[in-house]
C-alpha cells in the first residue's frame, strides 16, 4: 500500500516509529501474555489483525505467548452433538463428553489455526495445549461444575523452552490431573497464572469492552489506571460487575504473582494491542 492509498506521508510514518521506540525498548526481551478471545476471534479482520500485532512484536524482540480460549465454538460443537450448554457463573457445566469437545476444538481446531496464520503473516510459531510436558496440571473447581479446572501447578519449561527457540507459543487452556482426567480451564484464569509463573512484564486481556467504565455502556467514562487494591470497592459499588468481575479478579491474581501491568483492552478495534503497548495514550484499563 502506498503512503498515499495509507493516508500516511514517509514523515509521518518516520514520526510513529520514533514515538514507539521507547516502548519498542521497554519490551524488547521481556515476556507479555496476551490472553486472546471474543469478537477479535470470531472476526476475521480483527483476527488477521491481532496476528500482524503479534508477529511485529516478535519481530521486534519481544517474547510474545498468545493464550486462546474458544468457548463460542465448544458451544458449536456441542450443539452439532446434540447437547445444550449450561454455565453457572460464567463458567460451562463440563461432563467428561463435553472436556472431550473441548480438547478437540481448543488443542485441535482453534490452536493449530491460530499456528497457521501467526506462520502465513510472518511469524515463527508453536502450538501447545495444557497437556503438552504436563504443562497445567488441575483438580476439580466444584463438583457442580465437572470437569473445569482448578489449577494447580504450571509447567513453564516447555513455554520458555519454546520463547528460547524464537518461537511464539500459542497456548490452548485445557489440563490434566494424575489419572490423565481432562479439565477445561478458564482462559482468563490460565493467562494469569501463566503470566504470574513466568514473570511476565505484562498480561494484555482482549475483551470485548472497552475497558472498565465508571458507568455502564459510557466509554468517555472509561478508568485508564486501577490500583489492584481498589478492585474490591469497585467490585461493591457496582462499577465492576457480571462478567467483568472474574476478568478483574484474574487481573489481581497476576498483579499480585508477579506481573508487572496488567491491561483489559478492547479487542474489537484492530491493532488494539500495538495502540495499548506502543504508543503514550493506550486504549483501556491497566491494573497495577
Amino acid at each position: 500500500m502506498s503512503s498515499e492509498q495509507s493516508g500516511l506521508t514517509n514523515a509521518m510514518r518516520a514520526q510513529v516509529l520514533v514515538h514507539a521506540l521507547p516502548y519498542i525498548r521497554e519490551y524488547s526481551s521481556k515476556t507479555v501474555v496476551i490472553k486472546y478471545g471474543g469478537n477479535a476471534m470470531v472476526s476475521e479482520q480483527l483476527k488477521n489483525a491481532v496476528m500482524g500485532d503479534v508477529v511485529l512484536l516478535s519481530l521486534i524482540g519481544v517474547k510474545v505467548v498468545l493464550v486462546h480460549g474458544g468457548g463460542p465454538e465448544i458451544s458449536e460443537l456441542l450443539k452439532k452433538m446434540g447437547k445444550k450448554s449450561e454455565f453457572v457463573n460464567g463458567l460451562r457445566v463440563t461432563d467428561e463428553e463435553t472436556a472431550q469437545a473441548a480438547l478437540m476444538v481448543l488443542a485441535g481446531k482453534i490452536n493449530k489455526q491460530l499456528v497457521s496464520l501467526l506462520g502465513i503473516t510472518g511469524g515463527k510459531a508453536i502450538g501447545l495445549s495444557g497437556l503438552d510436558a504436563q504443562m497445567i496440571t488441575a483438580s476439580k473447581l466444584s463438583e457442580e461444575l465437572g470437569f473445569v479446572g482448578e489449577i494447580t501447578h504450571v509447567n513453564t519449561s516447555v513455554i520458555t523452552d519454546s520463547l528460547d527457540a524464537g518461537y511464539i507459543p500459542v497456548i490452548s487452556t485445557v489440563g490434566c490431573d494424575g489419572n490423565g482426567n481432562v479439565y477445561n480451564i478458564n482462559a482468563d484464569t490460565a493467562a494469569a497464572r501463566i503470566a504470574g509463573e513466568l514473570g511476565a512484564e505484562c498480561l494484555v486481556s482482549m475483551t470485548d469492552t472497552a475497558g472498565i467504565l465508571r458507568s455502564k455502556d459510557d466509554v468517555s467514562t472509561l478508568i485508564p489506571t486501577i490500583n489492584v487494591s481498589e478492585v474490591p470497592s469497585l467490585i461493591r459499588d457496582g462499577t465492576i460487575c457480571g462478567g467483568m468481575i472474574p476478568k478483574a479478579e484474574c487481573c489481581v491474581e497476576a498483579i499480585r504473582r508477579g506481573v508487572r501491568k496488567v491491561f483489559i483492552i478492547d479487542g474489537r478495534i484492530p491493532h488494539s494491542i500495538l495502540i495499548e503497548l506502543l504508543t503514550d495514550e493506550g486504549i483501556g484499563t491497566m491494573f497495577a
